[in-house]
C-alpha cells in the first residue's frame, strides 16, 4: 500500500469524536473507529468495555454493527485512532471481522492522538484471511 496515502478527512473527523464517547473504564484506552462505505456512507463504532473482561466490544466491530444495520456490506476505507506511542492496528478478532466486509485492497489507516500515521492494506493486516471461500459448499 502506498504510504502517502491520504485518508478521508470525514473519517478522521468522526473517528476522533466518536473515540469521546468510549466507555473504557477498566482499560482506560479509548478507541474510535470509522468506515467508508463504497456508498461513500460513513459508520462509527468506539470501544465498550464490561466489568466481564472477554464481553468487551471494540470499536471497529462496533462500527461494524452499524454499517451491517444501516444495509451496508462493502468497506471502501477503515480509520482507526487511539492513544498510543505508535498508531494501533484492530485486534485478531477485528482484523477478521474487517476481511468480511473488506477485499485484500481496502486501506486501514491507523493514528495516533500526536498525529502519526501508518497505512497498511487489509492483505498486509491479515494474510491468508479466512474466508466464505474456504467453507464447504460456499463461494
Amino acid at each position: 500500500m502506498s504510504r502517502d496515502h491520504t485518508p478521508d478527512p470525514r473519517l478522521a473527523e468522526a473517528a476522533r469524536a466518536v473515540r469521546a464517547h468510549a466507555h473504557a473504564p477498566y482499560s482506560r484506552f479509548p478507541v474510535g473507529a470509522a468506515l467508508r462505505t463504497a456508498s461513500g456512507s460513513i459508520h462509527v463504532g468506539c470501544n465498550v468495555e464490561n466489568a466481564s473482561y472477554p464481553m468487551t466490544s471494540c470499536a471497529e466491530a462496533n462500527a461494524i454493527c452499524a454499517m451491517v444495520a444501516a444495509g451496508e456490506r462493502d468497506i471502501a476505507e477503515v480509520y482507526v485512532y487511539a492513544d498510543a506511542s505508535e498508531p494501533v492496528t484492530p485486534c485478531g478478532g477485528c482484523r477478521q471481522r474487517l476481511s468480511e466486509f473488506a477485499g485484500p485492497e481496502v486501506p486501514v489507516v491507523m493514528v495516533n492522538l500526536a498525529g502519526a500515521m501508518r497505512v497498511m492494506t487489509m492483505a498486509e493486516l491479515l494474510p491468508g484471511a479466512f474466508a466464505r471461500a474456504d467453507l464447504p459448499g460456499r463461494d
